[in-house]
């Protein structure tokens, strides 16, 4: 079941691309993700962006961890901010890459009891939040992204990804 999604405050363009076959077990992720991408534009009232969207598998985004941060293992999701450039008013302006891993999910999702589109959608959420700057090195960073991550999910009648919980953010994701 896809969520209805809620109305724009901003508009993302997004570019999803399908990087590995195993995706295709799982139909509705384009528009699970599109879902995610609105939700965030509705409670949080961005501007135009654009985003890269790329759904793939635990090689492709191992090899990127590796390259990018050093750490040679797959994770969840990577987000890649661009740069920042000026742009004319009215202008979209491209924000940037988020890759995500189907294996990685697969076995999250088996592991916690969580469904996968609710998981891929709070993947995509946390990855665009990177984008925009939010983080969670510290306590108090963690504890805005985390609080942020539920009123987006809620906002389009998905399960709040924290409830009951706190993950250690350095185990899987970016």
């Amino acid at each position: 079941m896809t969520p209805k999604l809620p109305p724009l405050a901003g508009r993302i363009v997004e570019d999803i691309q399908i990087g590995s076959p195993l995706w295709k077990a799982e139909p509705a992720s384009k528009q699970t993700v599109r879902t995610a991408l609105a939700a965030i534009a509705a409670t949080i009232g961005l501007q135009s962006k654009e985003l890269c969207i790329v759904l793939t598998d635990d090689e492709t985004i191992r090899a990127l961890n590796r390259q990018w941060r050093g750490i040679d293992k797959p994770t969840n999701v990577l987000s890649f901010p661009a740069a920042i450039t000026a742009t004319s008013a009215g202008s979209i302006k491209f924000s940037g890459d988020i890759v995500i891993a189907y294996e990685t999910v697969r076995r999250e999702c088996d592991e916690e009891g969580r469904i996968f589109l609710h998981h891929l959608a709070h993947l995509t959420i946390h990855g665009f939040l990177h984008i925009l700057g939010y983080g969670h090195e510290h306590d108090a960073d963690s504890k805005e992204m985390e609080g942020l991550e539920s009123k987006i999910m809620t906002r389009v009648n998905l399960p709040d990804p924290w409830h009951g919980r706190h993950l250690d953010h350095e185990s899987s994701d970016t």
